[in-house]
């Protein structure tokens, strides 16, 4: 339940915006806030998050209901050098850079009250108990 994009031409740090405003929500959701965010990558994500959903569905037979957005990351693609013709013949560096983006779907499952009640029991007795020694008990 994976989608990447590689070498997308825009830089990380204005593509991570849009990464933390659709991490951690529900699908319709994030395709609601990709399709108003004002930004130029809004609709690659939208795209790359259909294609996930499409991967979950087809390969993993998972309800796209079901899913939602569980790790988003944007990380630093290749950078071209470029140069720019400055004053008395000098040039200077422009970088282009581009980033990799990737999205990890996950599958919320509703658990039932009465098994977190159990482990939450289990819990409570698997540990051991600690007896505080009396100062009458040390000399005796």
């Amino acid at each position: 339940m994976k989608a990447t994009l590689q070498t997308y031409r825009q830089s990380p740090r204005k593509v991570r915006l849009l990464a933390d405003l659709i991490r951690g929500k529900k699908i319709p959701e994030a395709l609601n806030n990709l399709a108003f965010a004002d930004k130029r990558a809004g609709p690659i994500f939208a795209k790359l998050l259909k294609s996930a959903v499409a991967n979950a569905t087809n390969n993993d037979s998972a309800k796209a209901e079901d899913l939602f957005v569980k790790e988003v990351s944007v990380n630093q693609g290749v950078t071209m050098k470029r140069m720019m013709p400055r004053a008395r013949g000098s040039g200077a560096r422009i970088n282009k850079r581009t980033s990799h983006l990737s999205i990890t779907l996950g599958v919320k499952e509703l658990a039932s009250p009465k098994g977190k009640k159990a482990e939450v029991a289990e819990t409570k007795e698997s540990k051991p108990k600690v007896v505080k020694k009396t100062a009458k008990a040390k000399k005796a």
